[in-house]
């Protein structure tokens, strides 16, 4: 026969438990599905991460920028010593053809001339000495073997000159190929974090730069201070004349640039050479430790590698490009690591 007991009840606390962890259970859920998936990045913490590899990538570019520099400077070297060598190998030719002659002209009476004798021995410079003494040769002979040896010699030096810079040359450009990958690989990883984003977090990002870059192209209130020369103060018009041109890694005007592209293209305008890149621009004038001592113009280096310069502008403003995404525009010297100034 079935049972017709009434089933157990759940006891009060049981049921309290129960309807407990079902409301936790529904609290995590609806906390769950507001959450950013695992593992992704906020828009902010997106853009600390480009902001560092930009850096990154300058460091990188500055270097890049050094090989090059160092890379039109041997290949014009290189092509001096090579006209050197081939203007020397005429003259050695020329003084080769005139004993030439008097060994010609001596085989036919009978004789054979010292400086044929000289050319075929092991030893020139013993058998010059000993056949000067032995008074083998006449002066104009002896006169005209010594500058065959003096350019022999020369265009040995300069061929021993021209293979080193050629090594030279190829490890710099082994360099190039380099820093060149590693700034490329450094916007490449910005470029995957920034497609991280949403649309609308892009969008927010987008916005909050241009805001930035309107702002910052604004030139701010710059008091009184003055120019450190009048060359300085046209190497800053210049650079005020290409605000808000884009920064692009390895360019020095005249429509984009890299920060010491920038600089030395400014200074360029105003008739003044100074080097390509930041860290030889910190050594090319007189240092200024004091920020209340600068002028509108110096040059000021910031970080402890010298990666980056800018011109001063005056009210603790630097004009400068500041990296890739960016253009050239106003800043404050506050937003980054200034080491010293520099007074061309």
């Amino acid at each position: 026969m079935a049972s017709h007991r009434r089933p157990k009840q759940p006891s009060r606390a049981r049921v309290t438990v129960l309807t407990t962890a079902a409301a936790a259970a529904v609290v995590l859920s609806a906390n769950a599905a507001n959450a950013a998936p695992s593992g992704k990045l906020s828009k902010d913490e997106v853009k600390a991460k480009v902001d560092k590899l930009y850096e990154e990538a300058e460091q990188a570019t500055e270097k890049l920028d050094g090989a090059k520099d160092k890379q039109q400077k041997l290949q014009k070297e290189i092509s001096t010593i090579q006209d050197n060598v081939a203007r020397g190998q005429e003259d050695l030719n020329k003084l080769r053809d005139s004993l030439g002659s008097l060994a010609t002209a001596q085989y036919r009476s009978g004789g054979i001339d010292p400086s044929v004798q000289l050319f075929l021995s092991s030893n020139p410079d013993d058998y010059l000495d000993k056949a000067s003494t032995l008074d083998q040769l006449s002066s104009q002979q002896v006169e005209a073997l010594k500058k065959i040896q003096d350019k022999q010699r020369e265009l040995a030096q300069e061929r021993a000159e021209a293979s080193d810079k050629l090594k030279d040359l190829s490890a710099t450009r082994a360099e190039l190929a380099k820093q060149k990958t590693a700034v490329q690989g450094k916007l490449a990883d910005a470029q995957k974090l920034l497609n991280t984003l949403t649309a609308k977090e892009k969008a927010a990002l987008d916005k909050e730069q241009a805001q930035a870059a309107s702002r910052a192209t604004t030139r701010v209130d710059l008091g009184n201070t003055g120019s450190a020369s009048g060359r300085a103060a046209a190497a800053f018009a210049a650079a005020q004349s290409v605000i808000g041109s884009p920064y692009v890694y390895g360019a020095s005007g005249p429509s984009s640039f890299d920060c010491s592209g920038l600089t030395s293209w400014a200074y360029a305008q105003a008739g003044v050479t100074i080097p390509r890149t930041s860290e030889a621009q910190a050594n090319a004038g007189t240092r200024i430790y004091s920020q209340s001592d600068l002028k509108v113009g110096d040059l000021v280096i910031f970080f402890g590698d010298y990666h980056h310069v800018g011109l001063y502008a005056g009210n603790g403003q630097v004009l400068h490009a500041p990296h890739t995404g960016a253009v050239v525009r106003y800043e404050a010297m506050s937003d980054m690591t200034f080491e010293f100034g520099v007074r061309i």
